[in-house]
């Protein structure tokens, strides 16, 4: 038999579902508040909640066992199963000592590159059999969604053994031509570390990281690239340079100049997205795509980062694809307005120049 507070967090969960949100929040001293197109939106018939409440809300969500690892680590990340209908990533927190969370919702379909709107030169990075692919961006921007529609791909083209480490497990893969393995940290492996590592044994013919944390992961992550695998994995950075800069920075200084030749022998290319209002509802995705052609090699090997945007803008012909161009060919075909373009751009007034404005 259900409680109220399983009824009422099941009537939540059908909200989001129906508002196409993509966040439910549950926070002590408001409204339950849901994100629709990036937009928060409080649910005005519904009480602000008390601690009580929350408290009641969120713990029809967890197990006696991670009950005790809240209470333990003060936070924890897990996924959530609804009705077999949908599923949820799930981050229980405290702030100012009353528990909240946050829950993002994972639509059960995963969707190819071409129904989530990105450019078809980005499905060609799953093709490779070895290297390395970053994709990067903000938090709440797409990234994870980009690489299960890659890994899907990959599932229904090859026969390959297929290795993600994930925190929480996000989409569930229906196997097909390949054997899919998915690993949650915390659960299957106490770190994406250890779990890198333990892949390398593994047999693994593509493995996924779902976030590079730390240095020891982003160093097993380029070593497994070197060594005959393809790696997608995910960082939280802005566009191709800062992330080649990122990757280079999280090493000591003695090992930069041995990392710089690793990234220039293995780095596939940087996918950077960010998902935009569109004009009429809903979100599209702006993308930056920088493939790794002999001049990026070369601007990485010697440590040129800062040249690698003229490369990007200079070399459509190749695929390749500068954000405020993905912005501008948005605007001119009128999915999203100038406003909005301008407020996602790097360069605001490159992107008008672009625009003739």
């Amino acid at each position: 038999m259900k409680n109220n507070y399983q009824l009422q967090l099941e009537e939540f969960l059908e909200i989001v579902g129906k508002n196409n949100a993509s966040d439910l929040h549950l926070s002590v001293g408001k409204k339950p508040a849901i994100r629709v197109d990036g937009e928060l939106i409080e649910l005005v018939k519904y009480p602000i909640l008390s601690g009580e409440h929350a408290t009641g809300l969120i713990y029809a969500l967890l197990t006696e066992e991670q009950k005790q690892k809240l209470f333990t680590d003060k936070e924890i990340d897990l996924s959530y199963n609804y009705k077999e209908k949908a599923r949820y990533r799930v981050n229980v927190f405290f702030q100012r000592g009353y528990i909240s969370a946050a829950l993002r919702f994972l639509p059960s379909k995963i969707r190819t590159v071409k129904e989530l709107n990105l450019p078809q030169i980005v499905e060609k990075f799953a093709s490779h059999s070895q290297g390395f692919l970053l994709i990067v961006g903000p938090t709440g921007h797409g990234k994870t969604t980009t690489m299960a529609a890659l890994i899907d791909y990959i599932n229904h083209h090859f026969a390959k053994h297929i290795v993600t480490i994930e925190d929480p497990i996000e989409y569930v893969f229906d196997q097909d031509k390949s054997l899919i393995e998915q690993r949650e940290v915390g659960n299957d492996t106490k770190s994406f570390a250890r779990a890198l590592r333990g892949a390398l044994r593994q047999d693994p013919d593509v493995i996924m990281v779902g976030e590079m944390r730390d240095l020891e992961t982003i160093s097993t992550a380029l070593t497994a690239a070197e060594t005959g695998h393809l790696v997608i994995a995910t960082l939280h950075t802005n566009n191709a340079a800062q992330t080649i800069d990122r990757v280079i920075d999280s090493f000591p200084a003695e090992a930069k100049n041995q990392v710089r030749a690793q990234l220039a022998a293995t780095l596939l290319g940087v996918v950077s997205q960010r998902l935009i209002p569109r004009v009429n509802g809903g979100r599209i995705p702006a993308v930056e795509v920088m493939l790794v052609n002999s001049a990026v090699r070369n601007l990485i090997r010697d440590g040129k980062i800062y040249q690698i945007d003229l490369v990007i803008e200079t070399s459509s012909d190749e695929g390749m694809i500068s954000l405020n161009r993905s912005l501008a060919d948005l605007v001119h075909k009128g999915a999203i307005s100038l406003e909005n373009a301008e407020i996602y751009s790097l360069n605001p007034s490159d992107l008008r120049m672009l625009l003739g404005k």
